[in-house]
């Protein structure tokens, strides 16, 4: 069977031993249910989640188109659920990673793989940046994109996650002292990795002729500033950003959050810039990739790049 197929029937044996779970161990029922009457979402999510991924697994591709879609329906009205009684927070943790697993395995169901491309299509298509602009629009792009996206992913979805976690009372008590510490060493690293964050900003805008955005990328391979040390210091102070935040507001879902992040970033998102680098500028891309590590930064840093490193790209 492909990846997929078997998802679907793990997923099917764990929904059966969660049921069966649900009716025998009180506790269970409490913390992914809360006061919601088994018996009737038993009626529709047997058929719907079990059964489905069952046939799922075999072949039916169908079932799995049903599976998913019905486990995406759970999890939101559970998340509802939730949020409104503060009942079935693990519950609705545990239909997240469902919803994740079962999109994941219908894509490799239908199309036989992950189209990963999707994420660079449309708006976040891959294009430069107008060659011909100035450097101080690519520098007002670029700050802008800052204030955007930090005040999203930094501010807004944190924060919202945050709500959810003790809302769903999935926050737990920590001593005064623990606070303390991990306040403390989120404004640390929230400082530290914002600045370099906004360094590797400065030098793509004003060494690259173009913006972080994907959709106006540097007309010239930028290895400047941070970027002489690692290849991608904006993803690592993305990362160590939201971790940072994690532990200023203490929630441990915003620290997992950030590092799913990570994840999908380095798995889907690094990849399909990487190819885009290479085929741009070819050997100059090659060398540098050679050279500098994609996560853990060199030291001592060089002093300066390469004559040739910074090169416009190949027509």
């Amino acid at each position: 069977m492909s990846w997929g197929r078997w998802y679907f029937a793990v997923q099917a044996v764990a929904g059966a031993a969660w049921w069966a779970a649900v009716f025998t161990v009180p506790a269970v029922r409490t913390a992914t249910l809360g006061s919601v009457q088994p018996v009737l979402v038993a009626l529709a999510d047997v058929p719907l989640f079990v059964v489905a991924s069952a046939l799922a697994a075999a072949g039916v591709r169908a079932a799995a188109v049903v599976a998913t879609v019905w486990t995406a329906v759970v999890m939101a009205a559970l998340a509802v659920w939730a949020t409104v009684t503060t009942e079935a927070g693990v519950g609705v943790l545990v239909m997240i990673g469902a919803t994740v697993g079962s999109v994941l395995a219908l894509a490799l169901v239908l199309l036989g793989r992950i189209p990963t491309e999707w994420v660079t299509s449309g708006p976040l298509r891959f294009r430069t940046a107008d060659p011909d602009a100035g450097r101080r629009r690519h520098v007002l792009g670029t700050t802008l994109q800052i204030v955007v996206f930090w005040g999203l992913f930094l501010g807004v979805f944190p924060l919202a996650i945050a709500f959810a976690e003790h809302r769903w009372q999935l926050h737990p008590p920590l001593p005064g002292p623990v606070v303390v510490v991990s306040i403390a060493t989120g404004a640390v690293v929230l400082v530290a990795a914002s600045a370099l964050g906004i360094a590797s900003a400065a030098a793509m805008s004003t060494q690259g002729a173009g913006t972080p955005l994907p959709s106006a990328m540097p007309n010239r391979l930028v290895i400047a500033g941070p970027y002489r040390s690692v290849r991608n210091p904006m993803a690592l102070a993305g990362i160590a950003q939201g971790v940072a935040v994690g532990l200023l507001l203490t929630s441990w879902t915003i620290v997992v959050y950030a590092l799913a992040g990570s994840i999908v970033w380095n798995c889907i998102v690094r990849p399909l810039e990487e190819d885009d680098l290479e085929h741009r500028f070819g050997d100059d891309f090659r060398r540098y990739a050679a050279q500098v590590r994609c996560w853990v930064p060199r030291w001592p840093i060089p002093a300066s790049a390469p004559a040739d490193a910074i090169s416009p790209p190949r027509r």
